[in-house]
């Protein structure tokens, strides 16, 4: 084993949601790939003990992606659980006694945000959180730039910046990943690039459902913390960032912190926000909720590359498809012989496929000059055998490597950008479930229109 990969994998929150539909099965992965193979110990109060646990694991992989009896079987060997309240010092001790001579204990705090600091005080005190210990902890980061500010002053008063692995899953998708690869490895690509050629870029992120009986939640979060300014951002950083110097960790996130540091705080000009008819009577959440369940909002970049292409990000529930796309546009040619060209664009499809195409013009087939459009299909794939965000993730905060992770600096930027329009500060617009958010509202409209996903 190196001497940065981590000898003891700890989760908190064992028995709860995401640990059944994700890191189960993502622990199941790693194993099968051989990239684990260390202790796992599961931390939770539930009252079980180890047998029921691993009747849990089995469980969630039967339910999402099926149980693999040699991986499984491995699995319930590394398996350990300690069962005991997060306040009460008594399972941190036992949790020490469980890590035994482990130097390099990685400490998963799958649980809410809430309960980050008594967990992390009390790792300190009962001698789990060494020189060599790490602490993995789940979005939110926060619900604004105040309680993230606070968020970390807790995570550092027990743990280096170093050692603080922010995880946003989305960062872990294959698509999401390889972006970077085919925007700096395509030197067609990048020559255009730029604001010379790029009128517009738009980020979609779609869903055709709704909360799915999570009002409760969602009713405290809304579109614009629950995925935009985290995960659409992400996006957006590997769309506008320049190509580091090296390729470490640090000089991958250096870049991406300039492009936030580049955006100015958003005004109410720039966004709007819609909720679905229908969602105030879901349960849990409250029947005069000003909880947006649509946004979309335009960016500016002031970066000597982007500098006056605007970026419009778009993302809600009850919309026509389930699909999450990037379009960048780009600038119509000089019509001087066959009228007004439309735009050719370049577009990135994150999921539920893998794609990359073109959007060309072509002579139509009646030869009026006007033309069609038609689309080259670089790259399509399904993410068939494709490393799941989670398992991504986990292994490479085990291995040390923090590329994929969001450092202190970063998430403070990016809720810098969104506070001012958080909450109740800007209207509410109503939308019929199905359709693509408030209609009739000429605020954030890109020039030529939204691209809608097909």
């Amino acid at each position: 084993m190196s001497d940065t990969r981590s000898d003891v994998l700890v989760f908190f929150g064992a028995t709860g949601d995401l640990a059944y539909k994700k890191i189960f099965p993502a622990l199941q992965a790693m194993i099968k790939r051989g990239t684990l193979n260390v202790p796992v110990i599961g931390v939770a109060k539930a009252g079980w003990d180890l047998e029921q646990l691993q009747a849990r694991a089995a469980d969630s992989l039967k339910q999402h992606g099926g149980i693999d009896m040699a991986a499984f079987g491995k699995l319930k060997e590394l398996l350990r659980y300690i069962d005991g309240d997060y306040s009460d010092a008594n399972t941190f001790a036992a949790l020490k006694e469980a890590i035994g001579s482990a130097q390099r204990p990685a400490h998963y705090l799958a649980i809410p945000p809430v309960l980050f600091g008594a967990v992390v005080k009390h790792l300190s005190e009962a001698g789990c959180a060494s020189a060599g210990a790490r602490v993995v902890v789940e979005k939110p980061f926060g619900r604004d730039l105040a309680s993230a500010r606070a968020l970390n002053r807790t995570l550092l008063e027990i743990f280096d910046e170093t050692h603080i692995f922010r995880i946003d899953h989305y960062l872990g998708k294959g698509p999401v990943h390889n972006m970077l690869f085919y925007r700096f490895t395509n030197p067609m690509h990048e020559a255009i690039w730029s604001r010379q050629y790029i009128e517009s870029i738009q980020i979609t992120m779609a869903e055709d459902f709704g909360v799915q009986g999570r009002g409760a939640f969602y009713d405290q979060v809304g579109t614009l913390r629950d995925v935009i300014q985290n995960h659409l951002f992400q996006v957006l950083s590997n769309l506008a960032m320049e190509p580091p110097p090296r390729s470490d960790s640090e000089s991958m996130r250096d870049e991406k912190v300039k492009v936030l540091k580049s955006i100015p705080a958003l005004e109410a000009r720039d966004v709007v926000r819609g909720q679905f008819r229908g969602y105030r009577e879901e349960p849990g959440v409250a029947r005069d909720s000003q909880v947006e369940t649509f946004a979309r909002l335009q960016l500016a970049v002031n970066s000597w590359r982007w500098q006056g292409v605007p970026f419009f990000i778009r993302a809600g529930k009850s919309l026509p498809v389930t699909c999450t796309e990037v379009v960048a546009r780009l600038r119509k040619p000089p019509h001087v012989l066959y009228g007004e060209p439309r735009s050719n664009y370049l577009r990135f499809r994150i999921s539920p496929a893998s794609e990359i195409a073109f959007g060309l013009n072509i002579m139509d087939q009646q030869e009026t000059g006007t033309g069609d459009t038609v689309e080259l299909l670089a790259s399509r794939h399904a993410g068939a055998n494709e490393r799941d965000a989670y398992e991504r993730v986990l292994h490479d905060a085990m291995e040390g490597d923090r590329t994929l992770f969001a450092r202190e600096d970063y998430v403070e930027e990016a809720w810098r950008i969104v506070e001012p329009v958080l909450g109740a500060s800007t209207p509410l617009f109503l939308y019929d479930p199905g359709t693509w958010g408030p209609s009739g509202i000429e605020q954030v409209v890109p020039r030529g229109g939204w691209s809608d996903p097909q």
